[in-house]
């Protein structure tokens, strides 16, 4: 794996870390209807492992515009392990695929985001949590499933194709 970062690299990772938080801002207004898990795993599959350095900058921006909150403690790993398990399947660009991918990790959203809250207040407290989002989580799924589908195939061909075009010259 090479790091090395080139001024391309920096501006791609600008550009793509301020359409995250675009997204996540203008969609704010629903529960848990998101396009940041897909454009995660979009950018992974085109990007690699310079995802990470979008996660990241996404995470301190949405810090910096709401707080560092409990939620924020989540959002250090939820979106890495989003990445690695694209990483992980990243041969494969069936649209069904990705969709039930992000409605899983949609699924499993409020799980992974009770892990703080066993240090916080104990076993009793991350269940609770977990047990009050279970709804929103319904939604987080079903909504991240409908968005994989329709959207993974013209985002991912939007974004490879410019990357090959305009992004290599």
């Amino acid at each position: 794996m090479k790091f090395s970062l080139k001024t391309r690299d920096i501006a791609i990772i600008g550009i793509m870390s301020a359409i995250l938080i675009t997204v996540q801002v203008a969609l704010a207004f629903l529960p848990n209807i998101e396009l940041v898990s897909l454009i995660i795993i979009i950018s992974t599959l085109v990007f690699k492992w310079k995802t990470l350095y979008i996660i990241y900058i996404f995470v301190l921006v949405e810090g910096l515009i709401y707080g560092f909150t409990t939620y924020w403690i989540c959002y250090l790993y939820v979106w890495t392990i989003l990445m690695f398990f694209t990483i992980l399947f990243k041969k494969n660009r069936s649209p069904f695929f990705w969709a039930i991918l992000s409605g899983t990790f949609g699924l499993s959203f409020g799980l992974l985001c009770s892990i703080p809250y066993l240090f916080i207040g104990g076993v009793p407290l991350a269940i609770s949590t977990f047990i009050v989002g279970i709804p929103f989580d319904i939604a987080h799924c079903i909504g991240n499933y409908v968005i994989a589908l329709t959207l993974f195939k013209p985002l991912y061909n939007l974004l490879n194709w410019t990357k090959k075009n305009l992004l290599t010259q």
